[in-house]
């Protein structure tokens, strides 16, 4: 696990990263919940989803905070979900951002990274800009603050580097586990958080969407002018819509 992040003060809520594991890559995000809450994240280790579970129990634990708001941000939100299932007691409410639906499945391009992650590591990279350009463009006023967030956002996954294998490992625990199912059991209060179809070129917006017939009452935020980076691109505006949704869950 590593550093934990812990900031701010007033209702807690753990962060689960996505799929590269590293919660250095959501700073902006972070900075800006933490202005509204107590804010906690880590780096992802395990290699289970009961290791990942755990690891939400570690993070709590190590802070003696004894129930939480818990967010996970693209392949954070099925641990997220998974947690929500398991420790109801634990769960004061769960937002689910960016995240595939139980009954996604990877595009070929995903695919062919998922077999051989290494081998397609390059040309991964070499796609990256034109993937997110368009989101970026949209989300962000002026060529500028586009430079400064491009800067920034490289700046970040330079001093945080991804390891390949391990996400590629990470995609296919989902096959160790049954989403529908706990999406069925979760409890608390669900907020489903996503950007706007055309611009969010990772992660459909509409698998995102499922979670909202999944998982009973839960509730849907879109962020328009933006896609799977709206955590970043619009930091403060995500971090309104999520901490106002857990204050207003708390019991």
């Amino acid at each position: 696990m590593g550093k934990i992040y812990d900031v701010g003060t007033d209702a807690p809520i753990v962060v689960i990263p996505g799929v590269q594991g590293r919660w250095e890559w959501m700073r902006p995000a972070l900075r800006a919940l933490a202005a509204h809450c107590r804010t906690i994240s880590y780096s992802l280790g395990g290699r289970t989803f009961d290791e990942l579970v755990a690891e939400v129990d570690a993070a709590l634990d190590a802070r003696q905070i004894e129930t939480a708001a818990i967010c996970g941000v693209s392949f954070g939100g099925m641990v997220a979900v998974r947690y929500a299932a398991l420790r109801p007691e634990r769960v004061t409410a769960v937002v689910i951002v960016s995240t595939p639906s139980p009954s996604w499945q990877p595009s070929a391009a995903q695919a062919r990274y998922i077999a051989g992650p290494w081998r397609s590591t390059p040309a991964f990279v070499a796609t990256a800009p034109a993937r997110l350009w368009p989101e970026i463009a949209a989300a962000v006023q002026g060529w500028p603050g586009r430079i400064a967030f491009c800067a920034g956002h490289a700046a970040r996954i330079a001093m945080a580097p991804i390891v390949p294998a391990q996400m590629a490992a990470r995609i296919k625990l989902r096959d160790e586990v049954d989403l529908h199912a706990d999406c069925a059991r979760v409890k608390a209060p669900a907020l489903i958080v996503s950007g706007e179809p055309s611009l969010d070129r990772v992660v459909p917006v509409e698998s995102t969407r499922d979670y909202v017939g999944l998982i009973p009452g839960a509730k849907y935020a879109m962020m328009d002018r933006t896609g799977h980076l709206g955590l970043l691109t619009q930091p403060a505006r995500f971090a309104r819509i999520v901490s106002e949704f857990i204050h207003a869950s708390r019991p």
